[in-house]
């Protein structure tokens, strides 16, 4: 285990970053580090600070209000900056135990330090993530404004599911496409790509949500409506993926690094073939290890080439 910050926080070394990232991610713990510098250390602190705001609205044991408290005192902290409230508010939040998973909550102990991190970033890229940040917290204190007294949320139809991916996944679309236009290369492209951006984050949302199904109902969220039929959630997944793939080959057109393109093309390609499988299998179905390594390997040695992985310009080409 890494150390407990001690005395004021200092910034996370890169291979913190890595270690936490590992301990809280899935997809993403494997596509951060396809990333060029700074963009990676950039990338990698935006999720972990979004992961601490994730824990605290999806902290199973604590009330509504406790959450929407704690994701307050969040945006404060966010505003502020990191100073001696930091720590404080980290040990109280670890005091009430929103969340049984020890890679969280280690991560929560880490909240000083990763507001030292967010101070430390070249100006123009820790004034997006803070921008970002705030806008998903925000947001997340309103969805459980919906929610019961005891935090159990439910979603009543398609359009509220969709409010939701925005809130915590199209916003992040946003979030990662203003890093990227940071490259000059790609300012041509901005307009096609800031469209794009909100259907890529809702495309790996919505296939969570399928994927996740059984487990959000066992910790109080349904997600999934009731109302809606579980094909048109799948039919609107598949659609974004589209959209998606769209996404990608505009950056590749527009001449996005090999690193930018590799992080983006992974997880569409994870969740293309996740939906294929949820689609046979129902929810809680998986890609496997192999699976996974064999994409990844396929993605480097199209990129090496120059060009897309198949399955990312076959999608595109849907339609």
């Amino acid at each position: 285990m890494m150390d407990a910050p001690v005395g004021p926080a200092s910034p996370l070394s890169d291979s913190e970053v890595t270690t936490l990232l590992e301990r809280t991610s899935r997809t993403f713990a494997l596509a951060i580090p396809l990333l060029e510098q700074p963009l990676r250390r950039e990338v990698g602190l935006a999720y972990l600070l979004l992961r601490v705001a994730d824990t605290l609205e999806d902290a199973a044991t604590w009330t509504r209000e406790q959450r929407r408290t704690a994701l307050t005192e969040m945006e404060v902290l966010i505003e502020g900056g990191a100073g001696p409230g930091a720590s404080e508010l980290a040990h109280r939040w670890l005091a009430l135990c929103p969340s049984e998973d020890a890679g969280y909550l280690q991560l929560l102990e880490h909240t000083p330090q990763l507001l030292a991190s967010l101070e430390a970033l070249r100006p123009e890229a820790g004034a997006i993530l803070r921008q970002f940040v705030l806008r998903t917290v925000r947001g997340m204190r309103e969805v459980l404004a919906r929610a019961t007294e005891q935090g159990l949320l439910t979603l009543g139809s398609l359009e509220e599911l969709r409010a939701y991916c925005y809130v915590v996944a199209g916003l992040v679309g946003e979030l990662l496409t203003e890093l990227f236009l940071l490259d000059e290369r790609l300012t041509t492209s901005a307009p096609r790509l800031r469209a794009l951006a909100p259907l890529f984050g809702e495309a790996l949302q919505l296939v969570n949500v399928l994927k996740d199904a059984t487990q959000d109902r066992e910790q109080g969220r349904s997600l999934l409506p009731e109302s809606v039929r579980l094909e048109d959630v799948h039919a609107l997944a598949a659609s974004d993926i589209v959209e998606a793939a769209r996404y990608v080959r505009v950056l590749h057109s527009a001449g996005a690094s090999r690193g930018v393109l590799a992080f983006t093309s992974l997880p569409l390609q994870l969740a293309h073939s996740s939906l294929e499988l949820l689609s046979r299998k129902g929810p809680g179905a998986k890609v496997s290890r192999s699976e996974v390594a064999s994409q990844m390997e396929a993605l480097q040695e199209a990129l090496q080439r120059g060009v897309l992985p198949d399955d990312v310009n076959r999608l595109a080409q849907d339609r």
